[in-house]
């Protein structure tokens, strides 16, 4: 219970520790333990999506998300810092199922990470085709599939200065903002636990925190 109200309520260990008698030393090397364990039983992305597609599942949903770090000085954070967002973090690629349930996440990239850049790092195509599944996404991965004859990832149509969208493409692209709409219901429940609020850890700490926090979501919704 301690390790767990210091994840979800990012609880101070100096204050957790001292309101039950024991070491800050002692939480935070119970915390450590459990993340550990918990980050081992998170699912590769080959077998998670074998076991989506053995269920019947047809596509998965995919999305990058910035999780905030503590802004430090100095060249090596500056890759942390996201012009997108505007702020300091670290890249995390997800995916869903159809119903937003989280079911993989990656490795912590510097913030700077594009979402097609991850995608092509984990191999996703490669997999999904794999599998037998498609994927939606946005337009941040436009161009990872390059195969127009036999595409697995669907990222809609985007408009540019000298080319507007036509009222098909429009309502193409409706529908699949809609069809994507769990994916964010997926990263919500992700960040209840408010210890990812503004992250003090290096990345491969983030990493195995992100999977145990992906293990304890999914309980969670399954209980």
């Amino acid at each position: 219970m301690i390790v767990l109200a210091v994840l979800r309520h990012d609880h101070r260990l100096t204050d957790m520790a001292g309101g039950n008698g024991i070491s800050a030393t002692t939480v935070r090397r119970w915390r450590d333990e459990v993340i550990d364990l918990l980050a081992a039983k998170a699912p590769r992305l080959d077998r998670v999506l074998k076991k989506i597609a053995k269920r019947g599942g047809e596509v998965v949903l995919v999305d990058g998300t910035l999780v905030p770090t503590q802004r430090r000085t100095g060249p090596a954070n500056r890759p942390n810092y996201s012009g997108k967002h505007h702020r300091h973090g670290l890249h995390f690629l997800a995916l869903t199922d159809e119903r937003g349930r989280l079911i993989w996440i990656s490795a912590a990239r510097p913030g700077r990470t594009h979402d097609i850049t991850a995608a092509r790092r984990d191999h996703l195509l490669t997999h999904l085709r794999a599998a037998g599944l498609g994927a939606l996404a946005d337009l941040g991965f436009l161009g990872l599939d390059d195969d127009p004859d036999d595409p697995v990832v669907v990222t809609g149509f985007k408009a540019t200065r000298h080319r507007k969208l036509t009222t098909c493409e429009k309502e193409a692209n409706r529908v699949l903002a809609a069809g994507r709409a769990p994916v964010e219901h997926g990263f919500a429940h992700l960040k209840n636990w408010r210890t990812l609020t503004k992250l003090r850890t290096e990345p491969a700490r983030a990493t195995h925190l992100l999977r145990a926090l992906l293990v304890l979501t999914n309980l969670e919704v399954h209980r």
